[in-house]
């Protein structure tokens, strides 16, 4: 004959929890809800339950501070003082509850950690974020808020669309401060690459680190009118200022204007080896020509500038501005302007991965194209700093999904190659020299 095994008797913890949780089950929530909420499904019945366990949590951490409730203690500083209203978040909205208060014997309340951990609204500001940046209008944020039971539905209470802006404001200005607060001297950048995006009439001209092993990272913003020298300078300076590092030599790939490469100079000098965007001048020199040509000339260029000696590339490419001289000038003069530049990275022998990434700014008008696509449903920009929270938030975002660029497995062997060709120039101009000396 089976013995009954006699239980443990609780200890007055356990008493007191067991007591504090059947309390809360029936100041916060009957069986009756529950079995509803069970019903609805179990984020529903989740949300229920949850109300129960910050109910038992507050009472929990009450009896902390004040000690047992209905036991005397006269050295006790801090006693109950009955319930105030109050609200959790739960289910990207706010519930009404009622919240335990604790006040000192000398006067003054103190707050329960739990009830200011369960009330923020931390969680709030990022779920606005996220469904804005998802493309989700402010009005209908409370039509896609997670289901918590029809109990709870009829007294919860969604932001509203102002609301909902607030958090997201506050949100994108924290992402912004984020991304120009990112301290740099860490990084061991090989190379950068510049381009700019305008919004109503504000360009804001952005940069996109890649490390030594190939690692796209968004390191900064600065806004202006225009692609102009003096916003690249001040980006670049701003850059400089938190630790970005080109003494060994970077590698900096723009578009064609020439603007960028003027602020890169002047800011870096014989320190920046500097490649233009072949895309960029293949689509300027189509822009000179009728279609039909147009399609011939770029077959051309894109050969010139795929082969892997570069001179022989860059003699092809002086012979097709050659051919145009005498028809088409302007197209002659635009492929003139920086050509030297399309062959920078051809000149380091990259592999042919690396030369895919390098010899154009698709990186960049990629993480670009993020920032288009989270902008694209506002109509109204307000002022240069709205722009510069959007595109900051849209830059951090899509890093979210960046992967190495192709071909960073033989990044290392091109970032010595790239400070190697610095030091050869720097020795040549005997800049190398006078830094020793200084």
């Amino acid at each position: 004959m089976n013995k009954k095994i006699p239980l443990a008797p609780a200890t007055p913890r356990e008493v007191e929890a067991a007591r504090v949780a059947k309390l809360s089950v029936r100041a916060d929530l009957t069986m009756t809800d529950l079995k509803g909420a069970i019903k609805e499904g179990l984020m529903a019945f989740s949300c229920a339950a949850g109300l129960v366990v910050i109910a038992e949590m507050m009472q929990e951490e009450l009896a902390h501070v004040v000690g047992p409730k209905g036991k005397h203690d006269p050295d006790r500083v801090a006693e109950r003082n009955g319930s105030a209203p109050g609200s959790v978040v739960l289910g990207s909205r706010t519930v009404p509850v009622r919240r335990p208060r604790a006040v000192r014997t000398d006067g003054g309340e103190i707050g329960l950690d739990s009830y200011a951990v369960f009330s923020s609204t931390d969680l709030l500001t990022q779920v606005a974020l996220e469904r804005m940046l998802a493309g989700v209008a402010t009005r209908r944020h409370a039509l896609v808020a997670e289901p918590i039971g029809e109990t709870l539905e009829r007294v919860a209470r969604s932001g509203s669309k102002s609301a909902v802006s607030r958090r997201f404001k506050a949100a994108t200005e924290a992402k912004l401060a984020e991304l120009l607060a990112r301290d740099l001297s860490g990084l061991d950048v090989a190379a950068m690459m510049i381009d700019g995006i305008i919004f109503a009439e504000c360009c804001i001209v952005v940069a996109l680190a890649i490390t030594s092993d190939g690692t796209k990272v968004p390191v900064g913003l600065w806004e202006g009118d225009t692609e102009n020298t003096t916003v690249v300078k001040d980006l670049l300076a701003d850059l400089v200022s938190r630790g970005l590092s080109c003494e060994a030599g970077v590698l900096f790939v723009l578009d064609g204007s020439k603007a960028l490469a003027a602020g890169v100079q002047r800011v870096f000098g014989d320190r920046a080896l500097v490649q233009r965007c072949q895309l960029h001048k293949r689509r300027n020199v189509g822009g000179y020509l009728p279609k039909g040509y147009a399609a011939t000339v770029d077959r051309q260029l894109a050969k010139a500038f795929a082969d892997t000696d570069a001179e022989r590339g860059l003699k092809v490419a002086k012979g097709i501005a050659a051919q145009l001289d005498e028809r088409y000038p302007s197209a002659a003069a635009s492929l003139r302007e920086g050509l030297d530049d399309m062959f920078t990275v051809r000149r380091l022998g990259p592999s042919a991965g690396l030369a895919r990434s390098l010899t154009c700014t698709n990186a960049v008008e990629s993480m670009i194209s993020v920032v288009q696509r989270l902008c694209g449903r506002v109509t109204n920009w307000k002022d240069p700093r709205m722009t510069r929270r959007w595109v900051g938030a849209g830059m951090l975002e899509a890093e979210r999904s960046f992967r190495r660029i192709w071909g960073c497995k033989d990044m290392p062997e091109l970032t010595a190659k790239i400070r190697a060709e610095v030091a050869r120039r720097r020795d040549r101009d005997g800049t190398g020299a006078r830094d020793a000396v200084a």
